[in-house]
């Protein structure tokens, strides 16, 4: 008794059929099958480029040339260094003030 029964899958459609109404549930349907089509299309474009990834596999057992690095990076420096002292400016000499 768990399962679905015809007659509870035929009200299921109606109320589907209701909520959406008939040319909205029938492009849904037409944008699902479009989907399908498609990925179909895609898993055979795969299949077909199958043996050309072999052929490359052929070519693979001879060495490679590894190109030469432009320029070798040095390794960031992110250790904390205690912050500069702040020296205060030298107070006005009192010779600039006696001769005014």
């Amino acid at each position: 008794m768990g399962g679905f029964s015809l007659w509870h899958i035929l009200i299921f459609a109606v109320i589907v059929l209701l909520l959406f109404g008939g040319n909205r549930f029938s492009a849904m349907m037409g944008d699902v099958a479009k989907g399908l089509k498609s990925f179909k299309k895609g898993m055979t474009d795969e299949e077909e480029a199958k043996p050309q990834d072999r052929a490359s596999d052929r070519n693979a057992d001879e060495p490679r040339q590894i190109p030469p690095q432009s320029a070798q990076q040095q390794p960031i420096d992110i250790t904390p260094r205690p912050a500069d002292p702040v020296v205060p400016p030298p107070p006005p000499s009192s010779s600039t003030d006696q001769t005014r």
